[in-house]
């Protein structure tokens, strides 16, 4: 008995001396990975901070977080080299972890190069057409690259796990149901990844563009995998399924360019003079500062036995532009019109003096 308690403790004693020594590798590889990292990216920061594109800062910023956990794995696996209780123990999590880390690190790329391209995008110029097509690609692109790393990474950890992988084996004998049921459960996650694709090749809308979807005017807010927001005028948000923008029909109105044009209808008397109208029409539209100078125009477009329709066609850089500019040529007109010839002004029940399209 005496022999067994002996030979139990000294076992005991070799466990332990074994298990502290590993926590000690261990320790000391933690250790010197994280003052490794702390030094190299220390540096890298100052040559960020010299350098005047702030592409390197955005860069070693993403890329802090999840390199300092793979250099604690890698003072880990060096560790392991010297003990084989460390080692058999990261055997045992390797196949979970260094899924997850990388996955982790190309996350962290791929969000680094967007935003780094994003820094060159001008939204703010007046004609930002480029700009927005450049982003909205990116946002798209960057939303299905994020999907497929998540997607890749969570699948290589899942085969780390025996049973996970037994199961999966199992599922491949009968490959026919499984294909079934698959592809019905993946059928709309693969709908909404295709249509990103197509909606970021095709292009049908952009990030600000100016849309009426059911009857709603607003801009393109947010493109996201499954759906559109759309900022409607009065600040709320339209939540469009991305499918109505490809399966259905709807007005871009900055398809090409942000440039638009505009009218006021006048319903007059047959026998007002349209010269003096047209001279001042264009003296107010010319002083305008919201008129961007391209389109000026007053055209007799109806005519019935008790009145004309005259359309004022005027232009402006942008649709709200377009719009104050309606407004206030809309006002001065009936203003000058009350002043100067108001027996042209037909004024009849239930008919408008001035209208808009």
């Amino acid at each position: 008995m005496r022999e067994w308690f002996a030979e139990l403790a000294a076992t005991l004693a070799v466990d332990m001396q074994e298990l502290g020594t590993a926590l000690l590798l261990a320790a000391i590889g933690v250790i010197v990975a994280l003052i490794a990292h702390r030094i190299f990216f220390g540096i890298l920061r100052r040559l960020a901070h010299a350098s005047e594109s702030q592409a390197d800062n955005v860069v070693v910023s993403s890329l802090a977080r999840p390199t300092k956990w793979a250099m604690v794995a890698l003072g880990l696996v060096l560790a392991a080299r010297e003990t084989p209780l460390l080692e058999s123990a990261w055997e045992k999590v390797a196949g979970f972890v260094m899924p997850a880390l990388i996955g982790w690190i190309a996350l962290a790329i791929m969000r680094a190069l967007v935003k780094s391209m994003e820094l060159k995008l001008d939204l703010q110029a007046a004609d930002n057409l480029y700009a927005r097509r450049r982003q909205t690609r990116l946002t798209i692109f960057s939303r299905i690259a994020t999907f497929l790393i998540i997607f890749i990474t969570i699948g290589l950890m899942l085969l780390s796990i025996p049973g996970v992988r037994d199961i999966g084996v199992t599922l491949m004998a009968s490959a026919g149901l499984a294909a079934l049921a698959v592809g019905a459960a993946a059928q709309p996650a693969l709908k909404a990844l295709i249509g990103g694709l197509q909606m970021a090749l095709t292009e049908p809308i952009r990030l600000d563009d100016v849309v009426i979807v059911d009857g709603e005017w607003g801009r393109i807010e947010e493109i996201r995998t499954t759906y559109v927001v759309v900022k409607v005028w009065d600040e709320r948000r339209l939540v469009v399924p991305m499918s109505k923008f490809l399966d259905e029909s709807f007005q871009n109105w900055t398809r090409r360019s942000s440039e638009l044009l505009g009218t006021v209808f006048l319903h007059l008397d047959p026998l007002a003079e349209i010269d003096p109208i047209r001279a001042e029409f264009e003296r107010q539209v010319t002083s305008n500062p919201l008129w961007d100078g391209r389109v000026q125009v007053v055209q007799v477009t109806e005519t019935s036995a008790s009145s004309i329709e005259v359309r004022l066609l005027m232009s402006a850089k942008d649709a709200p532009t377009l719009f104050d500019l309606r407004c206030q040529i809309r006002e001065g007109m009936l203003a000058w019109m009350r002043d100067n010839q108001p027996d042209a002004v037909v004024v009849r029940k239930n008919m408008p003096v001035i209208a808009a399209d």
